[in-house]
């Protein structure tokens, strides 16, 4: 018998409510029904835990001189390997992904803007006034600026 058969409909329905809620509540239903999701959790548990695992055992490190030294296009690295970046190089790259950003929310909220109505419209003029004003804000702290 199935864990969703359903008795017999020729008697009371408050017994039909019992039977059925204490047939789908019963051990053998859930174990049944519950089966499948946990083999699947065991599966990609295991998985998960054997390629995390699997770099650490064929891993083969054998550090030398060479291996750690600095490369340079074959040279020997002269003076400082690391150099310094200014912050400008972080504040475009951030613009950049901030406008980016709102490339990727412009196109579908364009391609359903008939069904969404007023207040999706409102809520889009928002959010371009919102970061209107941000970088306005940028532009006048000078963060385009290249120096």
């Amino acid at each position: 018998m199935n864990c969703l058969d359903l008795p017999n409909a020729n008697t009371d329905n408050v017994n039909n409510v019992a039977r059925v809620i204490g047939k789908i509540g019963s051990s053998e239903c859930v174990s049944t029904q519950f089966l499948p999701i946990l083999i699947f959790l065991a599966v990609a548990i295991g998985l998960s835990i054997m390629i995390i695992l699997i770099p650490f055992i064929i891993n083969k490190m054998r550090p030398d001189f060479e291996k750690n030294s600095p490369y340079e296009c074959g040279f020997e690295g002269q003076g400082r390997v690391r150099n310094n970046f200014s912050v400008q190089f972080y504040l475009v790259a951030i613009l950049f992904i901030i406008f980016d950003l709102e490339i990727a929310f412009l196109f579908p909220w364009a391609v359903v803007l008939k069904d969404i109505g007023i207040y999706g419209y409102s809520s889009m003029m928002i959010f371009l006034a919102v970061l209107t004003i941000g970088f306005i804000y940028e532009w006048k702290r000078g963060a385009l600026e290249w120096k």
